[in-house]
């Protein structure tokens, strides 16, 4: 359903709720404030592009979004992709890939691929989320610390062999400048939870830094001056070589803005009763995302934090969106300029809480409890997303858990021979009912039949008794096959009519009847040999049975 939540909203929109949405958007636009830059600095680009970021992909996402509170804006999840992109290819080429990552949110959400992202296994989303928390948190030690290094490693292990070589350059002052920041923003809640405590912190380190003129970066010292204007329509300069460079990084983007916003929508929705349209927030992110780029901002999707902070201030449609971000708009305008005075500690101290708060710690309490093929896709994932990158980690999370699903489910398949069976009841009453049954063999099959299974099959097969007259396959227990188990089967029927031993399948669930139907199977099977019922099967096998010599066999019984 391709219609955005603001307009189903709006129908039975009450007054009360007007004000309630514009309080929410109000706070919320006050967390967003420190956020948007902190973000912006620490993915490699000025401060006033996270605001641009938050202000313009924020009001598309909540004007036409598949969720009724979802706010949107730059997240942490992006800094290392961005920071790698720009470090590679510049700020055009964050802009190329943003753009490449809009359109492919958009045709995914055409496709109605948003469904989709439910079957990404959570030890993966688990797994590159905290690894992306451990990134973020290692690209603040020089801010907080106050190290001098001229030039950061960027791969993880070197920049922490960097930072050991360069403790001896620690500046004491800015490190208590930082640990005066992440006290507050620890311990303000306790005080009030309406006020956000990074904005806190920044008021109070800011004027302390000014006041006693204490000898610390701040974001003027590093950036310049920072202008609060209105961001201009920037169109970058393309080739197809910056293209195809940049197709993978906008594939990235495209599938973590995914990933993210469907998750972030689905707590939301968890925490309002509802149900959010998850194709047309796609298209809503493509849009966004699209938009931010050309006005030179950078990837936008769902915040989650952001989002629960709307909801417990009482934000129930989307208009607390769009209130956040014309709020927003007028924060930047009137306050940006002043936001040079800003330590640089003070807002790595507000991202050393931002990957606490992102990593699922807990996680990796109940590995021990947890079966070991999960456990395994978390540590794959979580390692690989710190140690190379996160397209790597999220395309081997993907295969090595796909490997295990399917070993798992190969193991819960099952061929067996069961006429000889005393806890069978259809194998007991095949005995009772069959007038010959030394001429008969039984074999059931259970679980899915896929190609994981297939092979199970086949190494059954080379045991079966040919020398029958009647092999029957009871299928009830199959709830799904594919094209490999069908290719198993026809093996099977040839064998069995080089043979001259009838095949009979029974108990044919939906999808593997249809299946074989579309192949042809069941024609040159014949229908007579396909039986729905225990009853059905005894029938046709007495009748093969007796007519065994005879071309009557062939011949459809009542």
């Amino acid at each position: 359903m391709f219609v955005p939540k603001l307009f189903t909203c709006l129908k039975n929109y009450s007054k009360e709720q007007f004000f309630k949405d514009i309080a929410a958007g109000i706070i919320v636009a006050i967390i967003a404030f420190p956020l948007s830059i902190a973000l912006a600095i620490a993915s490699g680009v000025s401060p006033e592009k996270g605001l641009h970021t938050a202000v313009i992909g924020g009001f598309i996402i909540s004007f036409l979004g598949g969720s009724r509170v979802q706010i949107g804006g730059p997240t942490g999840a992006f800094i290392i992709i961005v920071f790698g992109i720009i470090e590679a290819h510049g700020l055009q080429g964050l802009i190329i890939a943003t753009l490449i990552a809009g359109i492919f949110l958009i045709i995914m959400g055409l496709l109605k691929i948003g469904s989709m992202i439910k079957y990404i296994p959570y030890p993966i989303t688990s797994g590159f989320t905290s690894g992306i928390a451990i990134t973020i948190f290692s690209t603040q030690i020089t801010d907080f610390f106050g190290l001098k290094i001229s030039k950061v490693p960027s791969e993880f292990l070197p920049k922490w062999i960097s930072y050991f070589n360069h403790m001896n350059t620690i500046n004491y002052t800015n490190l208590m400048v930082g640990l005066f920041s992440l006290g507050i923003i620890l311990l303000w809640p306790k005080v009030n939870k309406k006020i956000p405590g990074t904005l806190i912190a920044i008021i109070a380190a800011t004027v302390i830094t000014s006041v006693f003129k204490l000898p610390i970066d701040t974001i003027g010292s590093r950036f310049g001056s920072i202008s609060g204007s209105l961001p201009k329509l920037t169109v970058p300069n393309m080739d197809m070589n910056m293209i195809r460079s940049l197709i993978f990084p906008g594939i990235t983007i495209a599938v973590l803005a995914a990933v993210e916003s469907l998750l972030s929508a689905v707590v939301a929705d968890g925490m309002v009763g509802g149900k959010h349209r998850s194709n047309m927030e796609l298209v809503a992110q493509g849009a966004a995302n699209i938009c931010s780029a050309l006005f030179g901002g950078i990837p936008v999707t769902g915040a989650i934090a952001r989002t629960a902070a709307n909801i417990k201030n009482g934000g129930r449609t989307p208009v607390a969106g769009i209130v956040h971000s014309v709020v927003l708009l007028f924060i930047m305008i009137i306050f940006l300029p002043y936001m040079k005075l800003v330590p640089m500690t003070t807002l790595a101290a507000i991202l050393i809480m931002v990957s606490y708060n992102m990593g699922e710690w807990e996680v990796f309490g109940r590995l021990r409890r947890a079966p070991k093929s999960d456990a395994v896709v978390f540590l794959v994932t979580f390692s690989l997303t710190i140690f190379f990158d996160l397209v790597t980690a999220i395309g081997v999370g993907i295969v090595l858990a796909s490997f295990l699903f399917m070993k798992r489910m190969s193991d819960v398949a099952e061929v067996k021979y069961i006429l000889d069976s005393n806890e069978d009841v259809d194998a007991n009453e095949f005995l009772a009912e069959i007038k010959t049954p030394e001429h008969i063999s039984l074999y059931e099959i259970s679980g899915p039949f896929f190609f994981g299974a297939a092979d199970k099959f086949v190494n059954v097969m080379r045991e079966m008794n040919f020398s029958v007259k009647v092999l029957i396959i009871k299928m009830n227990n199959v709830p799904a096959m594919d094209a490999t188990a069908f290719h198993s089967l026809e093996t099977l029927y040839d064998l069995c009519k080089k043979r001259n031993t009838k095949l009979i399948l029974m108990g044919l669930p939906d999808q593997p009847y249809n299946m074989l139907k579309k192949y042809g199977f069941i024609d040159i099977i014949g229908k007579e040999n396909i039986c729905r019922t225990i009853n059905k099967s005894i029938k046709r096998a007495n009748y093969i049975l007796e007519h065994v010599d005879t071309d009557e066999a062939l011949e459809e019984v009542g």
